[in-house]
């Protein structure tokens, strides 16, 4: 299993009246977790765009323990725990620096050739940065 560990602060505009982070927010800090995931493997989300392949969201869900709050230092773990495919599934867990889990949850992205629009097999370069962490 690759895991990848990301912390960002949480900014007042992404509170709601209550004082918690509002909902929708998690799917950003899911991304932001995402994207250094993939950086931690050695790829670089743009340059992987540039090069023709696209990772568009297929299916996101997310399960809620604790709120988090204004100023909280959020760690989002995130998780690749098998081998890729034509689609990739991260999981995210979200804590906070009390050591108390917020929330978890998975997105499952669909690799697409940038041309014709059509799922396509992962890079195999990126199954080679993968295979140290996936048991076959």
């Amino acid at each position: 299993m690759f895991i990848s560990e990301t912390t960002l602060r949480v900014r007042y505009g992404e509170t709601d009246r209550m004082g918690y982070v509002y909902y929708g927010n998690y799917a950003e800090f899911f991304e932001v977790g995402r994207v250094e995931a993939l950086r931690d493997l050695g790829w670089n989300y743009k340059e992987m765009e540039d090069s023709g392949i696209l990772l568009p969201v297929y299916t996101f869900s997310i399960k809620y323990f604790k709120p988090a709050f204004y100023d909280d230092l959020l760690t989002i773990k995130t998780m690749i725990k098998e081998m890729p495919q034509t689609r990739i599934r991260f999981d995210y867990e979200t804590w906070n620096a009390k050591g108390e889990k917020l929330n978890e949850g998975e997105t499952t992205l669909v690799f697409i050739n940038a041309e014709t629009k059509r799922p396509t097999a992962a890079p195999p370069a990126f199954l080679d940065a993968m295979k140290p962490y996936i048991a076959s």
